[in-house]
């Protein structure tokens, strides 16, 4: 498999470029739940424009949409990504980014749930591997779980605004 392959769910796909592209078709099949967990947010084009149209459109477009975001480390989030940092001021009501303790740092994939039906999976951060699926709610499942035991591991919170008085 190579970078000239086509985007096909239910498969193993390679390619950063394919990747980007499948993270916004699974972004776009949301309309109330965005569940992200990953190493920083490098990979994936969340930093660009593209990616904050959409999680925008997502959080605007439903009263009751939530964003979730698990990272093992937010640095590139806070310094790479003022878009992103934009839509926690603005959407902080609906949009939440957590930072993982040291226990869950041997984590190697990421993914993203949407819906708790569809899915993104990168099979290991250094690799350009994933599958993706909509509608499958066995995988989404399994992933669901995951990303629960995960929440386990939150160490700290990102957050816009100082605290104190």
């Amino acid at each position: 498999m190579n970078e000239n392959q086509t985007l096909k769910p239910n498969e193993i796909i390679v390619g950063e470029h394919l990747y980007n592209e499948a993270i916004k078709g699974i972004i776009q099949s949301a309309s109330h739940e965005l569940l992200i967990f990953d190493q920083n947010l490098m990979l994936g084009g969340f930093s660009d424009t593209a990616s904050y149209e959409l999680l925008q459109k997502f959080l605007s477009q439903n009263i009751a949409s939530q964003l979730f975001i698990i990272l093992q480390d937010a640095t590139y989030f806070q310094n790479k990504c003022p878009r992103l940092l934009n839509l926690l001021k603005t959407f902080g009501h609906k949009m939440q980014v957590y930072i993982t303790n040291q226990s869950a740092k041997h984590a190697k994939d990421c993914f993203i749930i949407a819906d708790k039906k569809h899915y993104i999976k990168r099979i290991h951060i250094d690799q350009a591997r994933f599958k993706y699926a909509y509608d499958d709610v066995a995988t989404v499942k399994m992933l669901s779980t995951r990303f629960d035991e995960l929440k386990e591991t939150i160490e700290d919170v990102v957050s816009i605004t100082p605290l104190g008085l």
